[in-house]
């Protein structure tokens, strides 16, 4: 099968399509024709030597958000059959090879992919979609009435974020550049926050939870704006300052890391066929230009996310 691999770490270059021998599934696992993969920063951080340790060191094959049809099941498996529709975020944070023609996981990590979106959109929501539902459900345990900022709340977790603390009941804060603020007020968002104009912690306070998509002193930044009792939720994890000046300051950081969870893209698919959560995808590249595709989010300032069409 086609995929893009990896030999060393280094810029986009360094990625390149190659022909790698097709996966077989165990026990419980199901094969999976890939029609879509989503690319995420995660992915080009692990490119270049600054993702998480989970994946090992080159070569490897890139890529956890997957959306495609299943090809064939393993012995046990009995929520899926070949030819269900599937999407998933398999195996984060170790390697899933979500670049490539297939993939094989456990069968319980992926879910019926949302009858509304075709396979480009459904595989940009896995990792996004259950950042943003776990982070605020399962760590930060919103409530309604909450008083929730979201930063990055354009970007590809941002923007489902921002509609997740919608659906939640609570008042949503986003910051994000100016051109974004329609889209973000149409997603829900209560108020908008352009952070190039004015530092968002002189604008905002009374903040129930923060969830930080962008890190390093935005993190700390944030702490300003928190209640005494509030909590931020820093994505993927804190830095050893930020825990240190909540400590002095008795606010509470729940570091976070997303994990597979089927159940969760399932009740996200219900939502998004119910029309309640939209997905933003701002551009699909080729299998083959995945390094075109990495240098384009590494320019940051992303609406929504970027996707590689790997089938047809």
């Amino acid at each position: 099968m086609k995929a893009i691999t990896q030999h060393v770490y280094g810029p986009p270059d360094v990625l390149e399509l190659s022909d790698v021998p097709r996966p077989e599934p165990l026990p419980t696992e199901v094969l999976v024709r890939v029609y879509a993969a989503g690319v995420n920063p995660i992915d080009w951080k692990t490119r270049g030597g600054q993702g998480l340790p989970g994946i090992g060191e080159p070569p490897f094959v890139l890529g956890w958000d997957v959306s495609g049809v299943v090809e064939e099941v393993g012995f046990g498996v009995h929520t899926l059959r070949p030819g269900d529709e599937v999407y998933g975020m398999p195996w984060f944070p170790r390697q899933a090879g979500g670049y490539a023609e297939y993939v094989v996981a456990p069968a319980r990590q992926f879910a019926l992919k949302p009858a509304r979106l075709d396979h480009a959109h459904a595989a940009a929501v896995p990792l996004a979609g259950l950042t943003a539902w776990q982070a605020l459900v399962d760590a930060a345990r919103v409530v309604p009435g909450q008083r929730v900022l979201v930063h990055a709340g354009a970007g590809g977790v941002g923007h489902l974020a921002v509609q997740v603390a919608k659906l939640l009941g609570t008042h949503v804060i986003a910051t994000a550049r100016g051109p974004h603020h329609d889209f973000l007020r149409d997603l829900g968002a209560d108020e908008v926050i352009d952070y190039t104009q004015r530092p968002f912690e002189e604008v905002v306070g009374e903040i129930d939870i923060v969830l930080d998509l962008v890190g390093g002193d935005t993190s700390l930044r944030s702490l300003d704006t928190l209640r005494p009792d509030g909590l931020i939720v820093p994505v993927p994890g804190a830095s050893p300052e930020l825990l240190a000046e909540a400590g002095r300051r008795s606010l509470t950081v729940t570091p976070f890391l997303v994990e597979p969870d089927g159940a969760t893209l399932a009740r996200l698919a219900r939502l998004i066929d119910g029309g309640d959560l939209r997905v933003e995808v701002r551009k699909i590249f080729p299998l083959a230009q995945a390094a075109a595709a990495h240098a384009d989010g590494e320019q940051g300032r992303n609406k929504g996310k970027l996707v590689l069409s790997v089938a047809h």
